[in-house]
């Protein structure tokens, strides 16, 4: 399955090395790490609260916004666009 996330530069930059190192895609090398995370079988759940944040205006999105565009909308909340 193809998908897209946000990963911090320095830790890509160290699973690229390590898939050079290693012989392998940097796909495996992510795959690898996550079926170890998820098999230890340690997970917290954080406690979650309901946050209320206030709002101004009539509401809706901003003209060309297509809220079904993660790649798009992510990228204008980096003030790419």
């Amino acid at each position: 399955m193809r998908t897209t996330i946000r990963i911090n530069d320095e830790l890509l930059i160290k699973a690229k090395i390590r898939a050079a190192e290693t012989h392998r895609t940097l796909a495996e090398v992510i795959e690898d790490a996550l079926r170890k995370e998820i098999e230890g079988g340690r997970f917290e759940v954080a406690k979650s609260k309901e946050i209320k944040i206030p709002t101004a205006g009539s509401g809706g999105t901003l003209p060309g916004v297509d809220l079904d565009d993660t790649s798009s909308l992510l990228d204008r909340m980096d003030g790419l666009l």
